[in-house]
């Protein structure tokens, strides 16, 4: 099974139409039925199980996952933080990595070019509980040299769905 996969992953498939559709549909339905990904796509069930499964095991679909609403259950603060690492941080860098990873308040971190080496989307209840993790959690991994945030004063938009029907 295993040599299988790395067979398909390595192979490039072309998306046609009808795999966009199920990918658009699977990313605003990710719990839909192959009934209803099969209609959406205008497929019988079958051909679109079987072509589901190939986008899977393509590698097109990370994973499926649950969006809650941070509001909701108490984290009313989104923050996007740069940060800064001292010179010579490459010592320190597989252990500030995994360090971040394991921080439930990161929601999201990308390596960037420009003043800062990294960007990262933080959750916190409020801005007492924001201040505590920069000073007390974020300040203090190896190699950090400074931290410069941006509180989110309004969501206008937030979507994982990548732009697919457009291309054709």
């Amino acid at each position: 099974m295993n040599s299988q996969m790395e067979e398909i992953n390595v192979y490039e498939l072309d998306l046609d139409r009808i795999d966009r559709r199920i990918l658009e549909h699977l990313q605003g339905h990710a719990r839909a039925s192959n009934l209803e990904l099969a209609e959406a796509a205008g497929l019988s069930p079958a051909q679109c199980h079987r072509r589901h499964k190939r986008l899977e095991e393509a590698g097109y679909v990370n994973r499926y996952e649950t969006r809650l609403n941070a509001a909701r259950i108490g984290l009313t603060v989104v923050a996007f933080i740069h940060v800064a690492m001292e010179r010579g941080h490459v010592r320190e860098l597989q252990k500030f990595k995994d360090l971040l990873a394991s921080l439930d308040e990161v929601q999201e971190c990308y390596s960037v070019t420009g003043d800062f080496d990294y960007v990262l989307k933080v959750v916190a209840r409020d801005l007492p509980a924001l201040s505590r993790f920069l000073m007390d959690t974020l300040m203090r991994l190896p190699g950090v040299a400074s931290v410069r945030s941006s509180v989110c004063m309004e969501e206008i938009k937030c979507t994982s769905a990548l732009p697919l029907m457009a291309r054709a």
